[in-house]
């Protein structure tokens, strides 16, 4: 090892977490280092996930919407034709743009950026392998992996970045495949999915379970199901796929459902069934961090720190949804709590979205979540039909639902499907964390015509429920 340094904290991965964490350790005074094997910064998410996935949602919409959404408001564009280089150099940049501002971010913190490969040796020791092979050591006080996950790969469907593709892979086709096959019904799949059927392609959903969306609530799940379906998406629930073949540019997909089996010809197969934490060659067993051995991830306590006093873990790597904001919100308690004070996240008020159109947005408990734990509770709801905002635009399909405890008023969960659902979900995450009840939101005044006003209406729907029942 040619060269030594100290820190006072080290962050392996320069991902939501990584960085976000890197920031506010140099706001609260710590001599910080962030290492990312990568040459961009932003990890998966501002590379291959996140920003790059909603480039190309944003631009495919403009691009259906042009194509088959304007004649109705009086507007003629004549023949529309699709330029699929232009639209993969636009999301390119997009990347190159937001990965530049991170590290002028970190830069302008003081955070010392470091490329390589780290590799924990010792309790507060890292080595770090360069591009060239120069291997140099850093130690720090407290040291905080945050070097996400990586897609599932299934048994005989191995990945080969032609035509059995992962998430990232699906990201930079050169081509609309004339059929498009998908495994798994979750969100990067529904995602994925909405991008190449605007753009032309046929798709079809291959899922395990009874409905796509696992974990939304069931109605909205129905609805977004119902939805997509009508926008073309063919969806095969309860199918199981047996095996995959490449032949020449083909994919041939056996699938089985009710023990039937048939085949399936597509021109590439998305294979989208989760993620895994990224933790090999941190060297972890060696220095007895424990892990979930079923899941694989790293086992924290409440303030992130491991099993070995002094390494924390955030995002991904732990136990939770693998959302880049949840990364982030870990990254900042856990160095909070390393500067002594004190962080936690609220995990009861944690968004989720999908970004399919309509979008899908959640925060809290389900209906079904609530009836599980047998909670006393008033349900309310409001259609995109009757806003209108969402009449001006054309845009009426989905709903509201908000989930209030019969006996306090206390909000419980929010469960919006429809135009802007991702950004209207911010009212409701404050809404949970401050503990508002649903009298709190009927009560407060918001701007007409607007999308959040269905909001305000599924509120004052829960008034109808007797929420004041002894």
């Amino acid at each position: 090892m040619a060269e030594t340094r100290d820190y006072d904290l080290i962050i392996i991965g320069a991902g939501p977490g990584g960085y976000v964490a890197a920031v506010r350790a140099a706001q609260l005074g710590l001599k910080t280092a962030c290492i990312e094997k990568r040459s961009r910064l932003g990890g998966v998410c501002l590379n291959e996930g996140c920003i790059p996935s909603k480039a190309l949602l944003d631009s495919s919409e403009y691009y259906h919407l042009a194509k088959e959404g304007l004649a109705v408001h009086g507007i003629k564009t004549g023949k529309v034709s699709l330029d699929l280089k232009a639209m993969m150099a636009r999301k390119d940049q997009v990347v190159a743009d937001l990965t530049d501002s991170v590290r002028k971010l970190l830069e302008g913190n003081k955070v010392e950026i470091i490329q390589g490969r780290a590799r924990l040796t010792a309790p507060g020791r890292v080595s770090i392998q360069g591009d060239k092979g120069k291997a140099r050591e850093a130690t720090a006080r407290n040291i905080l992996l945050a070097t996400g996950s990586t897609p599932v790969e299934l048994p005989g469907l191995a990945f080969d970045g032609e035509r059995i593709v992962d998430s990232t892979q699906a990201l930079t086709l050169d081509e609309v495949p004339r059929h498009l096959g998908i495994v798994g019904g979750g969100y990067i799949g529904l995602e994925l999915g909405s991008v190449w059927l605007r753009l032309g392609a046929k798709v079809t959903v291959i899922e395990m379970l009874p409905k796509i969306g696992t974990g939304l609530d069931g109605q909205v799940a129905r609805t977004l199901d119902r939805i997509l379906r009508k926008q073309g998406l063919e969806m095969r629930l309860e199918t199981r796929v047996v095996e995959a073949k490449t032949s020449g540019r083909k994919v041939e997909v056996t699938v089985e459902k009710n023990d039937q089996r048939e085949t399936l010809d597509f021109d590439r197969l998305l294979v989208a069934v989760g993620r895994r934490p990224l933790t090999q060659d941190l060297g972890l067993s060696e220095l007895g961090i424990k892990t979930d051995e079923r899941s694989g991830h790293i086992l924290v306590d409440e303030g992130y720190q491991t099993s070995v006093p002094g390494v924390y873990a955030i995002g991904d790597l732990v136990p939770g949804p693998m959302l880049a904001h949840k990364a982030s919100a870990e990254g900042i308690a856990a160095v909070e709590n390393m500067a002594g004070r004190f962080g936690e996240v609220n995990y009861d008020a944690i968004p989720s979205v999908i970004y399919t159109w309509p979008e899908v947005a959640s925060v809290g408990l389900t209906l079904q979540q609530v009836k599980e734990r047998d909670i006393p509770h008033c349900v309310g709801s409001y259609p995109f039909t009757g806003a209108g905002r969402a009449r001006c635009m054309g845009e009426t399909d989905g709903f509201v639902k908000l989930i209030a405890h019969a006996k306090t008023d206390r909000i419980l969960g929010v469960h919006i499907i429809g135009p802007r659902a991702a950004d209207m979900i911010a009212e409701c995450v404050l809404a949970l964390e401050f503990g508002a009840s649903s009298e709190d939101i009927a009560r407060t005044i918001h701007g007409h015509p607007t999308f959040s006003e269905a909001l305000q209406e599924a509120a004052m729907a829960v008034r109808k429920c007797s929420i004041y029942a002894s």
